[in-house]
């Protein structure tokens, strides 16, 4: 920001009677002013235990450290999320949550905890058949849904519904991860819908190659949008 100031000078001039005349000169300063910006919050996954089994949860933290990603944990799932089915974990179930939060930004990391190294492998049956890592549930999503997460169904397949808040199903196919049958794998989709704005879910399950039935359900509540 630069400023202009005026400064008033006596000049005497020389010649005939002596007489004095005023000059305004300008001169011009620069004056810096710093303005701080408001730290930014990460969305990150906190994982908590759904049935047993470990599933992530949103949060917005001031920092990505293992110190803030613990406390997080610490914090326990909020009232609406424990309403939904998500528990604190205990005992083996708190490790593999602290593995899983904090190997989010790196899940083929090691992480240790109280002194022993562990990776997402070493609590597979602590991890849901299909676990779903985005959307989380309750966020807000818009139309095309995007879906990631691991999976370990026989022969990789798994299907998905859409519901709105009716129940009607706004969108339906079968997803094919990378491996299955006893390799867990990763998946991505997109899934195209119309929907009025509200609370709708996401539907993953596997249907059993015995009858048919729905087996590995797994239902994420969303805020569907226009």
């Amino acid at each position: 920001m630069r400023r202009l100031v005026p400064l008033a000078l006596v000049v005497a001039l020389a010649g005939g009677c002596g007489s004095a005349k005023t000059v305004t000169v300008t001169r011009t300063e620069t004056v810096t002013r710093t303005v701080t910006a408001p730290p930014q919050k990460a969305n990150v996954r906190v994982y908590f235990l759904r049935d047993g089994k470990v599933a992530p949860v949103g949060r917005n933290l001031d920092s990505t450290a293992r110190d803030a990603l613990v406390a997080a944990l610490d914090e326990g799932p909020t009232a609406e999320e424990r309403a939904a089915g998500f528990a604190a974990p205990e005992g083996e179930g708190r490790t593999a949550a602290v593995v899983y939060t904090l190997s989010q930004f790196s899940p083929r990391e090691p992480v240790e905890v109280d002194g022993k190294r562990y990776t997402r492998s070493d609590f597979e049956d602590l991890t849901p058949t299909i676990l779903v890592e985005s959307p989380l549930p309750f966020q807000a999503v818009s139309a095309p849904l995007r879906v990631t997460g691991t999976a370990n169904t026989f022969e990789a397949t798994f299907a998905y519904e859409l519901l709105d808040p009716a129940g009607k199903v706004l969108s339906h196919d079968f997803v094919t991860a990378t491996s299955g049958t006893g390799t867990r794998g990763t998946f991505e989709f997109t899934v195209p819908f119309e929907a009025p704005d509200w609370i709708g879910k996401l539907v993953v399950f596997e249907n059993s190659a015995a009858d048919g039935s729905r087996i590995h359900q797994v239902e994420i509540p969303l805020t569907l949008a226009r």
